[in-house]
């Protein structure tokens, strides 16, 4: 199939120019997934589950969420991406046909729950497993960009273009045939994915005896590569305070006259900075380095940025408009993480799908993870006690992540290409 012209100009911006139809499948895939995520919860208290059996619903879901996550890669590797991304296409449509058609029409909590859970394994297996083949047809010194552009288009679907959809559809469709929908622009999202990305991806030879070590191999990796371990937990303390904040934050910040509407406005801009700053700081981290891109503005930024988001109120008051400069700053900064899903697969030599399963596992981890950190202590130290809980991971992952270096083969690379571009 004949490129298209922007893809060409995406091309040199890093975006991979094979990979073009690949990515807006994962756009329009996750839109379609994500969609409920903002008022799913509610809709389901207000019609007659209590707040516990709503947070046991999510809670399984981000269990599920996390280990497909941390199989995706070796299971990519393994069996091929194609088959990895079908497989979750397939596991979505099984949880979602049977959370609305029978959890949600019977209004049945069990069904809900196993239902939802399948729904849980798909979206990591299509969107995680394409990071896979963003790993070995990308030029290493794109890389960066390249995961950039990935989680440009993942989180814009799941949690701008999704959010928006549903505001129309809900009010137009009802929130029955909203979640119907998703199933429509999934398929579209897979098409994409599927059928009109041509690139190819050769499985790679593995030393292994079987498919089972080859699985295994995605938790074994972090015992002889121990700093894919230390990325998995940078990882996983990067999106923490994103699912924690929505615990407490908007209550903490209702007491500085800061209501529920100013909140979802403050949060919808925090992933407009985020999504943009996704593709800026990929582009960084092949210049300044990935590393170095991690620890400062991703680490050692969020500690500083989490403070100042949560003291705004006190500082500002009721100035929105400076509170969401401080949303901004945050955005930004958790973006700064961004490299890592370039730094992480090339730690390894061989083995890079048992490597992104540890990056995704650590980005499945925080679905419930931030929720567990808020109730173990905030009964304990209060809202601000949470906060220096979360401002103190991101420094601890600064401190990690200056011990995540490059092999020395890699480091002479880069050193290389620096060279040149310098003559």
């Amino acid at each position: 199939m004949k490129t298209l012209p922007i893809a060409n100009l995406l091309d040199k911006a890093g975006l991979p120019k094979a990979l073009f139809w690949g990515y807006a499948g994962i756009l329009i895939f996750m839109m379609g997934d994500g969609l409920e995520q903002g008022w799913l919860s509610p809709y389901l208290i207000d019609n007659g589950l209590s707040i516990e059996q709503s947070a046991t619903l999510f809670t399984v879901y981000g269990v599920t969420i996390a280990l497909s996550s941390w199989l995706s890669g070796v299971f990519a590797e393994t069996y091929g991406i194609r088959k990895a991304m079908v497989t979750g296409l397939v596991l979505y449509l099984l949880g979602i046909i049977g959370f609305v058609g029978i959890g949600m029409t019977q209004f049945s909590f069990p069904a809900m729950l196993l239902t939802y859970a399948f729904k849980g394994f798909g979206y990591p297996l299509f969107a995680y497993s394409f990071l896979v083949w963003i790993a070995y047809v990308s030029p290493k010194k794109k890389l960066g960009a390249a995961v950039g552009w990935f989680w440009f288009f993942f989180t814009g679907g799941l949690n701008v273009l999704g959010a928006y959809y549903s505001i129309w559809a809900i009010e137009h469709l009802g929130h029955i045939n909203t979640l119907w929908s998703g199933i429509i622009w999934v398929l579209i999202g897979a098409f994409f994915a599927l059928i009109l990305n041509k690139a190819k991806f050769q499985n790679h030879p593995s030393s292994s005896k079987s498919h089972f070590q080859d699985l295994i191999k995605g938790l074994t990796i972090v015992k002889t590569e121990p700093k894919v371990l230390l990325g998995g937990i940078v990882r996983t303390i990067n999106t923490t305070a994103q699912f924690a904040f929505p615990v407490f934050l908007p209550t903490h910040m209702e007491q500085f006259g800061i209501s529920t509407t100013d909140w979802l406005q403050i949060w919808g801009i925090i992933f407009t900075s985020n999504i943009l700053f996704n593709l800026l700081f990929g582009m960084i981290g092949d210049r300044i380095g990935w590393q170095r891109t991690i620890l400062w503005f991703g680490g050692v930024g969020c500690t500083v940025t989490t403070l100042l988001l949560y003291y705004s109120p006190q500082l500002f008051g009721e100035n929105l408009w400076l509170i969401q400069i401080a949303g901004i700053l945050w955005g930004a900064t958790l973006a700064g993480y961004v490299p890592l899903s370039a730094l992480m697969p090339s730690l390894v030599s061989q083995d890079k799908g048992a490597a992104i399963s540890i990056l995704n596992l650590g980005a499945g981890l925080p679905v419930f993870v931030g929720p567990a950190i808020v109730g173990l202590f905030i009964g304990w130290l209060g809202a601000t006690g949470v906060v220096w809980i979360l401002a103190a991971l991101f420094l601890v992952s600064s401190i990690l992540t200056a011990f995540i270096t490059l092999p020395e083969g890699e480091n002479a690379i880069k050193t290389d290409v620096s060279a040149i571009k310098e003559n």
